[in-house]
């Protein structure tokens, strides 16, 4: 088995967000590996109304997939979920989503579509360049707040401005509603507010909830690899 873990919006540097999960599961024997989002600014070209959006997203972590042949769990991470929704469909070796404070798009549907009727506070869209970004300030007592000091004063080195078009970029899958899922509730989340990700979690098999801030794989990576390994 192998995981591949799709990251949130706003973030470069997926293997660092994901590199708790990464050692405690290799302890178990267990792969895996944290694909770029090119509209992060992470293949090369930089973010912008130019620039990459939800297309080579969706186009780079389907190469990851398709690169193994062995049973995958694919771990989609907030803004991730509309990434896998489009990439994991007709993956034969995917046979399990796990959904973290994860929006599940329908067919059509673009990340706008789950916002209120403003940007929320956190976040800083530069309208001229084409790109929005976690205003630092806010990061650790949005998103981090159950995570210890180290990994706080970490986490704002792997920012990202990214292309302010995958807002509105529609998916054209939905790849939760041919395979198996579990969505994980971060009661204790932030930016993604509970009650909100227990209404999308109401379109999963299965639903679990941990009282955790918005990123339990860095607060709490034990908990999260005995989820990843009971699937």
């Amino acid at each position: 088995m192998r995981v591949v873990f799709v990251h949130g919006a706003c973030v470069r540097d997926g293997e660092w967000w994901w590199h708790r999960m990464a050692d405690v599961l290799q302890e178990r024997g267990v792969s895996s590996v944290a694909p770029t989002l090119p509209s992060c600014g992470e293949a090369g070209a930089p973010a912008g109304a130019a620039g990459p959006g939800l297309p080579e997203d969706v186009a780079a972590v389907r190469q990851v997939l398709r690169d193994g042949a062995e049973p995958t769990i694919v771990v989609a991470h907030s803004y991730g979920g509309i990434v896998t929704a489009e990439a994991a469909a007709g993956i034969a070796s995917v046979w399990h989503l796990l959904l973290v404070s994860s929006y599940l798009p329908e067919i059509g549907q673009s990340l706008s579509e789950f916002g209120g009727d403003g940007p929320a506070p956190f976040l800083d869209a530069d309208l001229d360049a084409g790109t929005f970004g976690v205003r630092p300030e806010l990061l650790v007592g949005t998103f981090l707040q159950d995570c210890d000091p180290d990994v706080q004063a970490e986490a704002a080195h792997h920012l990202a401005r990214q292309s302010l078009h995958v807002t509105g970029q529609p998916v054209g899958a939905a790849a939760w509603q041919q395979v198996p899922s579990t969505y994980l509730v971060c009661a204790e989340d932030r930016g993604t507010p509970a009650h909100l990700q227990r209404e999308f979690a109401r379109k999963a098999e299965r639903v679990v909830e941990m009282n955790t801030g918005h990123h339990p794989f860095l607060s709490r990576p034990d908990a999260v690899r005995d989820l990843l390994l009971s699937l």
